[in-house]
């Protein structure tokens, strides 16, 4: 499929799909005339990229993990290691802290509201 019908069935922008490209996240073939051609595989590839970047990672990190991770039949790939389970535990313990922070910071908000509703004597 062209860049054009990739990003129309991910959502995602033709711009980052070159992105995601030059980041070695992402790969096509090449059309004699030079278009992208991308497989049908790659509609799932785009959305777990996505996914990881709303995680908070870096496409560097991406990159290291996108090979590791399961494969096309759903099995786990065959170069995940111990060393990509403690890479992703940690990536989930800094959103933890993350959200910690978020709550911390809400319940802030939350404290400043409640004082602020109530009426001035």
């Amino acid at each position: 499929m062209r860049i054009g019908e990739l990003a129309r069935r991910t959502g995602v922008s033709e711009r980052s799909l070159r992105y995601y490209e030059q980041q070695g996240l992402l790969a096509a073939d090449r059309t004699s005339g030079g278009q992208r051609d991308y497989p049908d595989a790659a509609i799932d590839r785009v959305i777990r990229i996505q996914e990881l970047f709303a995680a908070g990672l870096h496409s560097r990190k991406i990159a290291e993990l996108l090979p590791c991770m399961r494969d096309a039949d759903g099995g786990p790939s065959m170069i995940a290691d111990a060393k990509l389970v403690a890479e992703l535990t940690a990536e989930r313990d800094r959103i933890d802290r993350m959200i910690g922070d978020l709550i911390t910071s809400r319940d802030v908000l939350d404290d400043v509201i409640t004082a602020a509703s109530q009426p001035v004597d």
